[in-house]
């Protein structure tokens, strides 16, 4: 059997293995608060902590170059590089 599909079922299966226990916890277990309060607060945790990551991830993020100074770049690139071809046909006529 291909290795993808081994790897799909045995996902598939703790998938399913997951969904059972987790109802059984929920619906069938002495602890059924405790697992309904766990999970809310993992799942409120998980959502504040990506809004932080991305709050950082603004803060610390140097912002982009203003698009005039980016223009201003490529035509001088621009510039140079028609000056080296001339120079290079100057050159080659010359030869």
């Amino acid at each position: 059997m291909h290795r993808d599909k081994v790897v799909g079922l045995a996902l598939m299966a703790i998938g399913v293995a997951g969904i059972l226990i987790y109802g059984w916890l929920v619906f069938l277990s002495p602890w059924q608060f405790l697992i309904l309060q766990l999970t809310a607060f993992i799942a409120v945790a998980a959502v504040l902590g990506i809004l932080a990551w991305v709050g950082y991830a603004l803060a610390t993020t140097p912002p982009p170059k203003p698009i005039e100074e980016i223009e201003r770049e490529v035509q001088k690139a621009l510039e140079e590089i028609e000056r080296q071809m001339k120079e290079e046909s100057s050159q080659q006529a010359s030869q």
